[in-house]
């Protein structure tokens, strides 16, 4: 089959029929294809924050402890202590801010 520009006057020189070849085989046919959107949605619903905390890796837990500790240096307090200390003083710092006093 001719070029296009073939037809074009002044380009008659320039045309080359050259011959079609079947495109090259794709990497993503055969085994190693990618899963189906069905398949793909499926296995993403899995991936729920809930279920991440549910099974609780090592790297969350020490990116957790990590920043917990930041917390704490941010307010002055020390890194080890209890969840009723920590909302104790948290508290105290709000009724402070609001200026609201004992209650």
């Amino acid at each position: 089959m001719p070029s296009p520009n073939c037809g074009w006057p002044g380009n008659s020189k320039w045309c080359v029929n050259f011959p079609t070849f079947p495109p090259p085989a794709s990497p993503l046919r055969g085994e190693n294809t990618l899963p189906s959107p069905d398949a793909a949605a499926k296995e993403l619903a899995k991936r729920t924050l809930t279920n991440l905390y549910n099974a609780r890796p090592a790297w969350l837990a020490n990116a957790h402890r990590a920043l917990d500790e930041a917390v704490a240096a941010a307010y002055g307090w020390e890194p080890d202590m209890g969840d009723d200390d920590v909302l104790g003083r948290l508290l105290e710092l709000n009724r402070a801010r609001s200026g609201k006093e004992g209650a």
